[in-house]
């Protein structure tokens, strides 16, 4: 009877992070001439929360200083402009505009306060007359201006990612779902369903990045305590499309309202110049796409609120993402990157709560995971 095959690292999940811990450990010294396997249970990678979300590069505004999700996204948009022009992945850096209403100027001077704390320090306070120079069709009275925001094609950057990974030797399996994980004295075996057909493997080193599923895989895992793993909560957010032209050349981002699970419905624009209102925020259960039309009412009474013209043009269901988060009470809940040596899985590495800035700050987090695995 064969031995079974043997990886040094496997990697499961080939969504955005997946994909950049790929990328990162097959061009890291200490671990670029190891075997890397990237699992994927479904037929291509990123086919969830990594392709269905607004596909901004976040400046590294909003988060707490100190922050894993500050930290990481900072560090991100720096690399992450800097892969793109190195690579040439389409992407554009647009500019964000944050507006406000003149009851809301000691919140947005918070706003500033918070991105200098993270070391956003280049916010530009813009009053009436400036916004309406750089965006006409906008009703609001004062505003900050993020020149570092942008849009990527997140498509586009995945593939590239993954083509340079397995330049790099990485093998990717689609369609391959992981059924369970358990310690042996080799290190990990790992029994997976791919297409149908059984196949079972050893590796020394286990990545959990399976976003909306890393729950899930981690009770897969045999004898690991569910105690370390948080509650996760899923939140659907869904987008409009506005048909015809584009009366905005920046993203607009209305400020977050009390207690949202998100940045409220705001302006994006993709790489070909269409644009996309959203997402708002729903609790939900199950994970299902569909965009419930009868939100557009909502919608409508958001969006004019900044832009009044909503009512002299169509607007129509575009796409939904839904938010891997880790279920809280209040305030904001942190990424969770955590390597289990010390309670007996040496090697294995899970990632729990990657939402936004997830895709912006995908290259700082696959760093830090890189870190947590090398020899």
């Amino acid at each position: 009877m064969s031995s079974p095959d043997h990886f040094d690292i496997c990697i499961v999940g080939a969504g955005v992070i997946g994909l950049a811990i790929a990328f990162k450990l097959t061009h890291h010294p200490a671990c670029k001439d190891g075997s890397i396997l990237v699992l994927e249970q479904h037929k291509s990678f990123g086919e969830e929360t990594s392709s269905r979300n607004s596909e901004v590069i976040h400046a590294g505004i909003y988060y707490p200083a100190g922050s894993l999700k500050a930290k990481t996204c900072v560090d991100g948009k720096q690399q992450l402009y800097a892969f793109c022009n190195q690579y040439n992945v389409p992407h554009r850096k647009i500019g964000k505009l944050i507006i406000a209403g003149k009851d809301q100027e000691s919140a947005l001077q918070d706003i500033k306060a918070k991105a200098s704390a993270n070391g956003v320090d280049d916010l530009r306070p813009l009053e009436g007359k400036d916004l309406l120079t750089l965006e006409p069709a906008l009703k609001a009275s004062c505003g900050l201006f993020s020149p570092t925001s942008g849009i990527i094609d997140s498509h586009a950057y995945m593939q590239t990612l993954l083509t340079l990974a397995e330049n790099g030797g990485a093998l990717f399996a689609p369609g391959t779902r992981v059924c369970q994980i358990s310690r042996s004295a080799q290190g990990y075996d790992i029994s997976t369903d791919c297409q149908g057909e059984r196949y079972t493997f050893l590796c020394d080193k286990v990545v959990n990045s399976t976003g909306l599923y890393a729950q899930e895989l981690a009770g897969h895992i045999a004898d690991f305590p569910l105690s370390e793993v948080p509650v996760q909560q899923r939140v659907k957010g869904s987008y409009f499309t506005l048909q015809g032209h584009s009366p905005f050349r920046h993203l607009i981002y209305p400020m977050p309202e009390a207690n949202l699970k998100g940045l409220g419905v705001h302006v994006t624009l993709d790489m070909g110049g269409q644009v996309r209102f959203g997402p708002d925020t729903e609790e939900v259960q199950a994970i299902d796409y569909t965009v419930n039309g009868d939100k557009e009412p909502s919608f409508r009474q958001t969006i004019a609120a900044y832009y009044p013209d909503i009512a002299k043009r169509q607007i129509q269901p575009g796409y939904s993402g839904i938010r891997p988060k880790i279920a809280h009470t209040q305030g904001v809940v942190d990424f969770h990157i955590r390597e289990y040596a010390a309670i007996g899985f040496p090697g294995l590495v899970q990632l729990f709560g990657i939402e936004s800035p997830g895709l912006t700050a995908s290259l700082a987090i696959a760093d830090a995971v890189t870190q947590l695995l090398k020899p």
